[in-house]
């Protein structure tokens, strides 16, 4: 789309009225009518000493004045570094059509074992990491889960993702043995009804992660829904809120995420380095940006696990190296 010089003013005019009208130092959220006008606001903030913070759906948020500190419009939780994300294994019970890791039964585990789990999240600590991630493919497909949690939730405050559908037999034991305290499950349910959730995560998906959802719950943990939309489903928020009070949950325990062009998605947002900002991410192969592109070599930021420290660092250092030059559109992009 190209942009009339008519537009153009038009999205100056309201510009103007939005950050004049703000403090300096405070945010406002710019209403845009199309993805190009991102261009027209940051060219804008370069020219008249603002900055661009991130994008949202349909919005700008734009900071009034330039950043002394690039990191300082950042809440503490959302610093890089402040949390650690492992991928304990790759392989997974499903085979979802935007899954942005590419996992199913197939795939090959990849899998951290107890020992690096335990120096990662020493390192991490002792780093500035605050909380830990567990994800997958399917962490309940990991052998040595139970002594993962134990490692973690020891350390930090842990949530750890899963699809909710694994809790019988061996592992609904391996569930029951971990802590309540510092330990958050955040299962994944795409919608209020099956419709959606089965057709990207096969039929029958729907009811056995509720049935997750209540078996947790009724062992005393701390339940978080996660679902995965693309953009433009607000009805499909709203209904989850409903849905929560039905399972016990408050509607603030609900997490939405976009669904990003990676892994075997073919549609969804398309990230870079440069276009969100990073969560460490460790995996077998090595840390990454962003645990939503944990397979995407242009997203690996070294092979090498350890010293995880000097990872952290090298990730922090580019971040605030693109907010200085305000050249970083940085979104978050939030997975938990």
């Amino acid at each position: 789309m190209i942009i009339s010089d008519s537009d153009r003013a038009r999205l100056a005019i309201r510009l103007v009225e939005a950050v004049n009208a703000a403090a300096t130092g405070t945010t406002v959220l710019v209403p845009l009518h199309h993805p190009d006008e991102v261009d027209v606001v940051d060219q804008w903030c370069k020219r008249t000493d603002n900055s661009v913070l991130a994008i949202h759906d349909e919005a700008v948020e734009v900071y009034r004045g330039r950043l002394s500190d690039p990191s300082s419009s950042l809440p503490a939780d959302r610093m890089p570094g402040s949390r650690l994300w492992m991928y304990t294994n790759f392989h997974c019970n499903l085979a979802c059509d935007y899954c942005c890791v590419s996992s199913s039964p197939q795939t090959d585990p990849r899998s951290l074992s107890v020992d690096t789990v335990h120096r990662a999240v020493k390192e991490g600590i002792a780093a500035g990491v605050k909380e830990l991630y567990l994800t997958g493919g399917e962490p309940f497909m990991h052998p040595d889960l139970a002594e993962i949690i134990v490692v973690c939730t020891a350390a930090a405050p842990t949530v750890m993702l899963t699809n909710g559908m694994l809790f019988r037999g061996s592992r609904l034991a391996v569930l029951d043995a971990m802590p309540r305290d510092n330990l958050v499950l955040q299962i994944s349910l795409d919608s209020p009804t099956p419709d959606l959730h089965d057709l990207h995560r096969g039929v029958g998906s729907w009811q056995r992660a509720v049935d997750g959802i209540t078996t947790a719950r009724s062992m005393g943990f701390n339940v978080r829904l996660a679902a995965t939309l693309a953009a433009g489903e607000p009805h499909q928020e709203a209904a989850l809120n409903a849905l929560c009070e039905q399972l016990d949950l408050r509607p603030e325990d609900t997490v939405v995420r976009r669904i990003a062009k990676q892994g075997v998605a073919t549609r969804g947002v398309v990230i870079s380095r440069g276009t969100v900002v990073p969560e460490v991410c460790l995996t077998s192969t090595g840390v990454y940006w962003h645990p939503v592109s944990a397979t995407d070599p242009d997203m690996r930021v070294t092979t090498d696990i350890f010293p995880l420290e000097k990872a952290i660092d090298a990730i922090r250092s580019e971040f605030l190296d693109y907010r200085r030059k305000g050249d970083m559109l940085a979104a978050a992009f939030p997975c938990a």
